[in-house]
This record gives structure tokens, sequence and C-alpha cells, in this order.
């Protein structure tokens, strides 16, 4: 056990903490399928503990790293650093893979590198961490292993129209409306001016070269003028 405990050392550096309780690493490392498993057995209590702590750390870091955006924002941003792909990607920084403890067969297999198992440990070793330390170290590690994530989301946006209609059902207002405020230019080179409406708000308008970019327009002026979403991450309406 001394020389299995040493062997983590490396991996801790990473992390930047250090367990009181070595066993709950062992266990935050171990899969299922692998043989001789401590009484404490395999990673998945702990995958579920870190789930939520990780989800806690993110949405306090994300209140007070963006204090002027609204709800909608911030769940998307939520979402998006929680997701199986992002805590892969964290578990793949703190290099876990020649840690895992596997079956025979999930190893050669090279399961080492699988999103799945490597999102299960990265959780796992959270919420090892919460019961190690306490919470205020389990958001530390969070804070240092996501921060590049937290200002730079992987994924595009969504488009304007789409994030106003997901808006307004969350807020259960009937479906936006869309109407055309006014056409100019010759046949073959229009220009709209769109109208979109959205319960009792205000209209807001866009224009665009189509139908449909005008649309865009006007579904993005309405998202930044409510401050759903914010010019710091999708640009001026």
């Amino acid at each position: 056990m001394a020389t299995r405990k040493k062997s983590l050392d490396p991996l801790q550096e990473r992390l930047g903490y250090r367990f009181r309780d070595a066993g709950l690493l062992e266990t935050a490392l171990t899969h299922v399928s692998a043989p001789k498993q401590s009484a404490a057995g395999n990673y998945q209590r702990l995958e579920f503990l870190g789930d939520r702590v990780l989800g806690l750390a993110v949405a306090e870091t994300l209140y007070l790293t963006y204090p002027g955006s609204a709800e909608g924002e911030l769940s998307r941003r939520l979402s998006e650093l929680v997701r199986r792909e992002s805590c892969a990607q964290v578990a793949a920084a703190w290099d876990v893979g020649p840690d895992v403890r596997l079956g025979a067969g999930e190893a050669h297999a090279g399961e080492r590198r699988n999103i799945t198992i490597l999102a299960d440990v990265c959780e796992a070793i959270i919420g090892a961490v919460f019961l190690d330390g306490g919470y205020a170290e389990a958001r530390d590690l969070v804070q240092r292993s996501f921060s590049a994530m937290l200002t730079t989301p992987r994924h595009a946006m969504r488009d304007p129209k789409s994030a106003l209609q997901e808006w307004a059902q969350g807020q259960g207002w009937p479906a936006p409306t869309y109407s055309v405020a006014e056409q100019i230019g010759p046949d073959h080179a229009p220009q709209f001016r769109i109208a979109v409406s959205v319960m009792d708000k205000p209209a807001a308008f866009g224009s665009g070269a189509s139908k449909r970019n005008a649309e865009q327009a006007a579904a993005r002026s309405l998202l930044l003028r409510e401050g759903v979403w914010t010019e710091d991450d999708h640009g001026p309406a």
C-alpha cells in the first residue's frame, strides 16, 4: 500500500492538493472493472458526490466572475463547464490515465483514454477532495482546473433565434413573433427590417439582406437589451 500511495505523488502535485487520506484518491481512480477493489469499492459514489460539488463550485465562481450576467447566460456557461467533455479535458490535463485502475480487458482496449471514464474520474477526484479537505479545497481545485474554460467556452454560442425561443420558454411565455416592419431596395437585392416581440416586452428590430438574417439580428437585439446576452460574449446588437 505504501508503494501505491507514493506512486500517486506526481498526480497530487498536478492536482495541487495533497490528500490526508490517500485511500480516497485510490478509490477515485478505481473503475468498476478493477480487480481486488478495496472496501470502499470503485469511484461511482465519489463521482456522484463530485458532480454536485462541481456544479456548486462552478455556479459560485460564475456568479462572482460575471456580476452583470443574467441567469440565462450563467446557466449556459454552467452547462458548458460541467458537461462530460469538459470534465474529460480536465482529467486529461491532470494526466490521470496512467493511474486509473481498470480491469485487464478495459486496460487492453485503451479505456484509459475513454472520455466517459476520464469525466467520471474527474468528478470522483473532486468528490474525494471535498471529503478529504472540505468545500473550500474542492472549490479551489475546480477554479484552478477549469479557469481557462471559465472565460473561453469551447463551443459556439447558440444562434439568437434559438436562444430567444429557449429564453421565452424558460419564462413560461408564448414563442416570440416576427413581422416585417420594412422592406426596401430592388427585388434582386432587398433589405428587410424585422420586428420581434415576446410577451409584453417592447419590440426589438434587426436588419438584413434576407428575412432570416434580419430575424436573427432582431432576436440578438432583444436578448442584449433584456440582459440575457452580454456584449462581451456576443458582440453589440
